[in-house]
C-alpha cells in the first residue's frame, strides 16, 4: 500500500489532509495536482511584486506582504512534503 498523500489544503482546525488511493490519475489528485500549481505559481507572483514594492513600502504594506509571503511560503513547504514522501515512496 503506498503512503498517504499529503494534500495541498488544511482540512478543520488547520489539520493536514490526506489522500489514500491507489490511483495516481484520480479525480482527487488531479485537484490537488492543479492545486499545488496554482499555489506555487501564486508564490511566484508574490515574490515578484514583494520585489517591487519593497523599496517603498509603506508600514501597512510590509505587514499585509508578511502575511501574504508567510501564506505562500506555508503552502510551497506542503507542496515539497508532500512531493518529497511521494518520491520516498518511488524508491
Amino acid at each position: 500500500m503506498k503512503e498517504p498523500r499529503l494534500l495541498p489544503w488544511a482540512g478543520d482546525e488547520g489539520k493536514p489532509c490526506y489522500l489514500v488511493t491507489d490511483d495516481d490519475g484520480g479525480p482527487v489528485s488531479r485537484l490537488a495536482d492543479i492545486a499545488e500549481a496554482t499555489q506555487l505559481a501564486m508564490g511566484t507572483e508574490l515574490i515578484t511584486h514583494a520585489r517591487n514594492i519593497l523599496p517603498d513600502a509603506s508600514h501597512y504594506e510590509l505587514h499585509y506582504l508578511a502575511e501574504r509571503l508567510t501564506e505562500a511560503l506555508g503552502d510551497a513547504l506542503r507542496v515539497a512534503e508532500s512531493r518529497g514522501r511521494r518520491l520516498r515512496g518511488l524508491n
